[in-house]
C-alpha cells in the first residue's frame, strides 16, 4: 500500500465530487466537539490540526466496553499489547510504550520516570477518552513524544445524579457514582471495585491469574466569585494481581513463560488543586495548579518501588481579539512549569525541569485555523531541550476538512537506563534524550448528507537517539543511543455511518511500517490493524445490541531466550458482543461476551490472550 496514493485519492474525492453543505453533518455526526487536551487550553475539534480520536461515554455504553484498554483497541494508530490481563502497554504510531503520555483528568498517571501500565481501568464512570496522535511535548513535556491519552472521569450535570452498576461472570465489578451540581459548580464521587478471575497467562494448564482493583475519585469545582474558580481532584487506586513470569535462560518455547505463584500490588494516587482568575470579562485568565502523582509497586511481598512526580504550573491566556478566552478566535497561551520526579530505585537521583511554553491559536473567516507552539525545558541533569509544533485545519465550503501538522517531541532516559545496577544491567549516565519529529496530513470527508464521515491521515515520524539495550563484552547489558534514525510511517483511517436511525457502523484501519536504524522491524507494533463495529437499537430504543470485530496481522515480537530471535506472531481475530435492555427510564440489564469464538490469541510472545468469557449485569441511574 502506498500511503501517499491513498491520501491523494481521498483528497480528490473530497474536493471534486462532494457538494454537502458545511453544516449538513450537524444533524448526525458531530465534528465540532472540543478536544480538552489538544493544547494549553481546550481546542474545537474542527479547528485542531493534529489527528485525534474522542471516545465518548455514550459510545462506551453502546459498544459494551468495560475497560480503557479495550476502548483503545479500536483507535487507529494505536497498538495495545498485553502480557496477560493486568499488564498492558500502549504504543502510538510505532513509538515505544513510554513515548505515550497517559493522563487521568489531566494529571500524569505515571509517577517518576516510567510509563503507565494499563491494568483494567473501568469505563463505567468515564466521561470521555481523548487520544491525540503525534508529538505533544510542547504542551506536556517529556514522554509525550508519540502522543497523549487523556482519560476524563465524570463530574455530573446540573442537579443530583446517582449511578450504580454490577456485573458478574468471569469476575465481578461494582461501580458507584454520585454528584451534586448547580450553575456555579459542584462535587462528584465515583467508586469501583473489580475482580477479574483472569486465566492462565502461561497457557500451561496452571492456575488462573487474577486481578483485584479498587478505585476512588473525588472531584469538585466552584465559582467562588464571578471571576474566580477553585477546584480539585483526588484519585486513589489499589490493585492486587497475579502474573506468570518468564525465564531468560529457557532453552525452548515451553520453558519461557513459567506458570508461577508470582503476585504484586500497585498503589496509585493523583492529586490536582487549581485556582483560575478571569478578569476583564474573561478576556484574560490566570490559572495556577499544583499536581502530584505517587505510585508504588511491590512484587512478591518484597520492598516497594516508589515513584513520584510533583508539578506546579502557571498558565496565562489572553484573547487577542478582545473576546473572552473561551470564545476568542485569536488566542495566546503562556505556560510556566516546574516539575520534579524521583524513584526509590535510585534514591540518590531525582530530576528537575523548569519549562516555559508559548502557544498561539488563530481562527480566520476563510475557514482556516492555525495552532503553533514552542517549549523550552531546562533539565537537571540533562541538557536543555526545545520542542515545537504547528497544526493547520481548513474547512472547505462543501464540509470537507483538511488537517495537517508537524512538530517534535522528546523522551528523557529513565532512571534504570541511566543508573541501573541490577538484573544484569549497568546504566549509562551519558545517555541523551530520544527525539521524535513528525509530519502528518489528513482529510475528513462527510458523506450521505452528513450521516457518515471518513478521516484518512498519512504520517511520517523519525526517531533519533533511540535508546536500546546492548550486550557488554564482559557479560550483562547496558543502554546506548542508537546511531541513525528509527522510522515510522503509515496510514490511519477511521469512519462512521448511520445506516438507518437504528443502525450505526464504525471502522478503523492502521497500516504501519516501524523500523530500527538497521532496517529491522520494531517489535510489538502490528503492520496492519483493522476494527469494525456495529450498534443496533431495537424495541423502541429499549434494546441495544453491539458487535466489535478486531483483526491484527504481521505483529513481530522477540523470543527473549536463546538467540533472541524476532518472529511474527499468529494473526489475531476476535469478536466481542454485548446487549443492553432498558427495563424503565432508570434501570437496564446488560450482558456481554468477550472473544465469542474463543480464538487463541497472543499479543506478547509466549503469553496467552483472554479466552471466551461471559458476563451479565445491571445498570441503575437516577
Amino acid at each position: 500500500m502506498n500511503p501517499l496514493s491513498v491520501f491523494a485519492l481521498a483528497a480528490l474525492v473530497a474536493t471534486s465530487s462532494l457538494s454537502t453543505p458545511a453544516n449538513a453533518q450537524d444533524d448526525t455526526v458531530d465534528l465540532g466537539t472540543v478536544v480538552l487536551s489538544g493544547g494549553l487550553t481546550p481546542v474545537a475539534a474542527n479547528a485542531y490540526g493534529r489527528a485525534s480520536t474522542i471516545i465518548t461515554a455514550q459510545e462506551i455504553i453502546d459498544r459494551g466496553i468495560t475497560t480503557v484498554q479495550d476502548a483503545l483497541r479500536a483507535v487507529p494508530g494505536v497498538s495495545v499489547n498485553g502480557s496477560g490481563g493486568n499488564f498492558t502497554q500502549v504504543r502510538i504510531r510505532g513509538g515505544e510504550g513510554n513515548h505515550t503520555l497517559i493522563l487521568i483528568d489531566g494529571v500524569e498517571a505515571a509517577g517518576g520516570d516510567g510509563e503507565y501500565i494499563l491494568s483494567g481501568l473501568e469505563t463505567a464512570n468515564i466521561e470521555r477518552i481523548e487520544v491525540l496522535r503525534g508529538p505533544q511535548s510542547v504542551f506536556y513535556g517529556s514522554n509525550a513524544s508519540a502522543g497523549v491519552i487523556n482519560i476524563i472521569t465524570r463530574k455530573g450535570g446540573i442537579g443530583d445524579e446517582f449511578r450504580a452498576t454490577f456485573e458478574a461472570g468471569d469476575g465481578t465489578t461494582l461501580t458507584g457514582f454520585a454528584s451534586k451540581r448547580n450553575e456555579k459548580g459542584g462535587v462528584s464521587f465515583n467508586f469501583s471495585r473489580a475482580r477479574d478471575d483472569g486465566w492462565d497467562f502461561s497457557d500451561d494448564g496452571g492456575e488462573e491469574d487474577k486481578t483485584d482493583r479498587q478505585t476512588m475519585i473525588i472531584k469538585a469545582d466552584y465559582q467562588i466569585l464571578p471571576a474566580l474558580e477553585l477546584g480539585f481532584s483526588f484519585r486513589d487506586a489499589t490493585e492486587d494481581f497475579d502474573f506468570d513470569s518468564n525465564s531468560f535462560t529457557a532453552t525452548n518455547a515451553d520453558e519461557y513463560v513459567v506458570d508461577s505463584d508470582a503476585f504484586a500490588t500497585r498503589d496509585e494516587q493523583t492529586f490536582n488543586l487549581y485556582a483560575e482568575v478571569s478578569p476583564l470579562n474573561g478576556r484574560l485568565t490566570h490559572r495556577l495548579s499544583i499536581e502530584q502523582t505517587e505510585n508504588e509497586r511491590t512484587d512478591n511481598g518484597g520492598a516497594p518501588t516508589e515513584t513520584s512526580t510533583d508539578a506546579i504550573k502557571y498558565l496565562m491566556s489572553i484573547g487577542l481579539d478582545e473576546e473572552p478566552v473561551a470564545a476568542a478566535d485569536q488566542l495566546l497561551n503562556v505556560l510556566i512549569e516546574k516539575e520534579r520526579d524521583s524513584s526509590s530505585s535510585n534514591p540518590d537521583f531525582e530530576r528537575n525541569t523548569d519549562s516555559i511554553a508559548l502557544e498561539y491559536r488563530g481562527g480566520f473567516e476563510s475557514g482556516l485555523d492555525l495552532q503553533a507552539g514552542v517549549r523550552l525545558d531546562r533539565n537537571d541533569p540533562f541538557e536543555a531541550a526545545s520542542t515545537w509544533t504547528l497544526g493547520v485545519s481548513h474547512t472547505l465550503d462543501n464540509g470537507v476538512r483538511l488537517h495537517a501538522s508537524k512538530g517534535t517531541g522528546i523522551v528523557n532516559p529513565s532512571y534504570f537506563e541511566l543508573y541501573a545496577d541490577a538484573f544484569g544491567f549497568v546504566g549509562n549516565p551519558d545517555l541523551e534524550p530520544e527525539r521524535n519529529e513528525s509530519t502528518d496530513l489528513g482529510v475528513e470527508v462527510p458523506f450521505l448528507d452528513g450521516r457518515g464521515y471518513v478521516d484518512i491521515t498519512i504520517f511520517d515520524e523519525t526517531l533519533t537517539d533511540e535508546i536500546s539495550s546492548v550486550s557488554l563484552t564482559a557479560g550483562g547489558f547496558t543502554y546506548e543511543n542508537q546511531t541513525g534514525d528509527s522510522t515510522r510511517e503509515g496510514v490511519e483511517v477511521s469512519g462512521q455511518l448511520a445506516v438507518t436511525d437504528d443502525l450505526d457502523l464504525r471502522a478503523s484501519y492502521t497500516y504501519l511500517e516501524a523500523e530500527n536504524p538497521d532496517g529491522s522491524a520494531e517489535i510489538r507494533r502490528a503492520e496492519r490493524e483493522f476494527a469494525f463495529g456495529a450498534t443496533l437499537r431495537a424495541f423502541d430504543d429499549k434494546a441495544t445490541f453491539a458487535a466489535n470485530l478486531r483483526r491484527i496481522s504481521s505483529l513481530p515480537d522477540t523470543q527473549f531466550f536463546g538467540s533472541f530471535e524476532t518472529v511474527e506472531l499468529p494473526s489475531i481475530t476476535t469478536l466481542d458482543v454485548s446487549a443492553r435492555y432498558a427495563l424503565n427510564n432508570t434501570v437496564s440489564l446488560t450482558s456481554r461476551v468477550v472473544n465469542l469464538t474463543d480464538e487463541d490469541t497472543m499479543e506478547v510472545w509466549g503469553y496467552a490472550g483472554r479466552p471466551r468469557q461471559a458476563y451479565v449485569g445491571i445498570d441503575a441511574r437516577y
